[in-house]
């Protein structure tokens, strides 16, 4: 999650690499499904609808 307090904007974007502190924050699944922006803000949710079940594995 991160936000832009004066565009009173909060975005949920999906974890691809670790959060910067500062940047954002992290959010598991159960907890970014049940966000909701405070009043007067708008919520802009990017996640891909379809989620990968595993990681990809790296090849040696």
């Amino acid at each position: 999650m991160s936000f832009h307090y004066q565009g009173s904007t909060l975005w949920l974007d999906d974890i691809v690499e670790p959060v910067v502190p500062g940047r954002g924050y992290a959010m598991c699944e159960h907890h970014a499904g049940r966000m909701t922006p405070p009043l007067g803000w708008m919520l802009v949710d990017r996640r891909r609808t379809i989620r990968p079940l595993f990681a990809s594995l790296e090849v040696a």
